[in-house]
């Protein structure tokens, strides 16, 4: 009687993985193949049979892009909407509460998992207390606070709540932990101070974390919707989110241009992703090793 061999009996679960990652694949994308083609198709189209795959190219087009940019409808009736300023405004509160976020999350974790002082622990689990409670709960007083500075109407007012976001730190923290603390001590024997040790040993050092929490970060940022519009009021400072809900009016609802412009609005998370990908995944990894 023969006995299969080793590479047989690893094949088959190799295989039901591989199917099953693959319908699980098929899945996920599926919604996101329809609403694409439905970017390409006229709102009647849309109206009447909805989001589907079926792909008519009679009536496939790039107008929906064409009237999201230009405004002006094939009726020459002009769109009350400016999809390039709120692209414009979502690009530069991305990049600035990402780049803060980062830098004033690292700065606490570093604290927390190389310096020594008391009460580190009990403030540390507030950070993670913190982490539990849900923003519905925190979004009156944190809209008050906002008020009270005379934040609203800014990116200020949506930015400096989250410059210290409680799961950053904590990641951070987890990812410092793993850092010999030999190259600090290193850094002081030869001198250098507080600051030049974070900025010139230890952030180069980080790297991979950044690239992960930045991708994290930044879609955070590029995605919300919630604070954002309780906080900003005037049409020059909508951000991509706010703006295309304003295409949804009791008049009519322009879903065509709304699905192209959530569609376009994906290209910048694909390429941070597509070159970050290699220290996402290394940053995920690293983070979690030490606890």
């Amino acid at each position: 009687m023969a006995v299969p061999s080793a590479k047989r009996v690893r094949r088959g679960p190799r295989l039901v993985l591989l199917v099953f990652f693959v319908c699980l694949s098929v899945v996920v994308l599926l919604p996101f193949f329809a609403i694409l083609l439905a970017s390409f198709k006229p709102a009647e189209e849309l109206i009447r049979y909805g989001l589907n795959l079926r792909l008519d190219w009679h009536l496939m087009s790039f107008d929906n892009y064409k009237y999201l940019f230009t405004g002006i409808t094939p009726e020459g009736q002009h769109l009350p909407h400016d999809y390039l300023l709120w692209f414009r405004n979502s690009v530069l509160l991305t990049v600035m509460q990402t780049a803060l976020t980062l830098l004033t999350s690292a700065w606490v974790a570093y604290g927390f998992a190389m310096y020594r002082f008391k009460g580190r622990n009990v403030i540390f689990s507030c950070v993670l207390v913190i982490l539990m409670i849900p923003f519905e709960i925190l979004m009156l007083p944190m809209y008050s606070q906002a008020s009270a500075m005379g934040l609203l109407d800014s990116f200020w007012g949506i930015i400096l709540p989250f410059m210290a976001h409680a799961s950053t730190i904590f990641f951070f923290r987890q990812y410092l932990l793993s850092i010999p603390k030999e190259i600090v001590d290193a850094g002081r024997v030869d001198g250098a101070s507080e600051y030049g040790i974070f900025f010139r040993l230890i952030l180069p050092i980080m790297k991979p974390a950044f690239s992960a929490m930045a991708i994290l970060v930044g879609m955070n940022s590029w995605n919300n919707f919630l604070w954002p519009m309780l906080v900003l009021r005037s049409g020059k400072k909508y951000v991509l989110s706010i703006g295309l809900n304003t295409l949804l009016t009791p008049y009519g609802n322009n879903y065509d241009i709304l699905i192209a412009g959530a569609c376009f609005s994906v290209i910048p998370l694909l390429i941070l992703f597509s070159f970050t990908q290699k220290y996402f995944i290394e940053g995920m990894t690293m983070g979690s090793v030490k606890g």
